[in-house]
């Protein structure tokens, strides 16, 4: 199948994940890709193929004759998309022989050069948009489509290959996609997410990442009594959130900079919320963040009263560059197959996690590979046609180049 077409198919499926949910998967909508995608699978042969009780698909493929000494290798891309804009009734805008120029969406956005420069660099090739009312889903079911193809590929053209493993897993965006993996039944030595940018991306290094729920409870009062007694939790928060560093956020950061983000913010005079996620590559600097994070808690106890603000935090993954480094393979193998499909590899730190980030920790070691797609988890995600395939093959290489070992 054209693997446009069969992206086109999946973003049809609403997925997006709920970080509120205590459900697994966190949306029930998940489950009909879930069941879309085991039927795929087996469609195009894959020879066992299960869908387990936390909605997460997994397909096996045995060595071809003669590889069975060969390690099995396994790729792994995640169903759900972020909820922080709307995957229903996703419309993609195709255009052939794009011209490198600004694109106009629906509800006059514009997808721009001026804020999009890569943009010029697509010229020539099929690019694909959204309508501007929706994300793209481009963040992972490029990724699924470009795993599936590359299988299909494999299979069809009877392509020797070692043990081959196959997962797609829900609620990555809310960063539970590794929560019920089985990584004994999965039975890779390693693996490859595809879940990253540009088609010539490839990471070893995610952030080290934290979560952070503050509750701050006010005392509210008539204000024409409120001397010496009202506490506002609304400016408590305000000045919580001014007692960071304000250069620290994502806005002013990238590279190896890590951050802290407020995420959301509620509240009144009598309470409020606030929900922070933390983030540093390195786990030194990561942990002074939570310390930071703690005092300026405590400080705020301090002048208002103990309890007036609670912090609950929480560490969601780590820097998974600690356990890829003990496995150079995987890096050398994905930049030669990089390298020999006419591309220049770009190793850069992920911005970010990936399911990757917590199953290295788990005993499966998981760089991340790039789907083609940019500006992901908006109206201005694209991806191309031509992005899509050399990811594919970059796939299809691997499996090769691991089959020759």
């Amino acid at each position: 199948m054209d693997i446009l077409e069969r992206f086109g198919n999946y973003v049809r499926f609403e997925t997006t994940s709920d970080e509120d949910s205590t459900a697994t998967p966190s949306t029930a909508c998940q489950w009909e890709l879930a069941r879309f995608l085991e039927a795929e699978l087996k469609r195009i042969g894959v020879p066992r193929v299960e869908l387990d009780d936390y909605g997460i698909v997994y397909g096996w493929i045995p060595a071809t004759a003669g590889k069975e000494q060969c390690r099995a290798l396994g790729f792994i891309a995640h169903m759900d998309t972020s909820p922080a804009a709307s995957g229903k009734d996703v419309k993609m805008q195709i255009i052939e022989n794009y011209d490198g120029k600004d694109v106009r969406l629906a509800g006059g956005e514009v997808l721009s050069v001026r804020s999009f420069p890569h943009l010029k660099t697509l010229a020539g090739r099929t690019l694909v948009t959204t309508d501007g009312t929706t994300l793209l889903g481009a963040d992972d079911k490029a990724g699924i489509a470009e795993i599936v193809t590359a299988i299909e590929r494999i299979l069809e053209e009877n392509i020797p290959h070692g043990p081959l493993c196959i997962a797609f897993t829900p609620d990555e965006e809310v960063g539970r996609g590794a929560d019920h993996f089985n990584v004994d039944k999965f039975g890779a030595d390693f693996a490859y997410t595809v879940d990253g940018g540009p088609e010539y991306d490839l990471a070893c290094e995610t952030f080290n990442a934290a979560s952070a729920k503050i509750k701050i409870h006010g005392v509210s009062v008539h204000p024409g009594d409120a001397k010496d007694i009202m506490i506002n939790a609304g400016l408590v928060a305000c000045e919580l959130s001014a007692m960071l560093p304000p250069s620290e956020t994502p806005r002013y950061t990238d590279g190896y900079e890590g951050f802290y983000h407020l995420d959301s913010i509620s509240g009144d005079v009598s309470s409020a919320a606030m929900s922070y996620i933390i983030r540093d590559h390195s786990r030194e600097k990561f942990e002074a963040r939570k310390e930071t994070m703690k005092n300026v808690v405590a400080k705020l106890n301090q002048k208002y009263g103990e309890g007036t603000v609670t912090l609950e935090l929480c560490d969601s993954y780590y820097n998974m560059r600690e356990i890829i480094e003990k496995h150079e393979h995987l890096m050398d193998n994905a930049k030669a197959v990089i390298t020999e499909l006419g591309l220049t590899p770009q190793v850069i730190p992920v911005r970010g996690g990936t399911d990757g980030s917590r199953l290295s920790y788990m005993g499966l070691p998981c760089p991340n590979l790039g789907t083609g797609g940019y500006a992901y988890h908006g109206p201005f995600e694209h991806i191309t046609k031509e992005g899509m395939a050399l990811a594919c093959d970059v796939v299809v290489g691997l499996i090769r180049k691991y089959a020759a070992v």
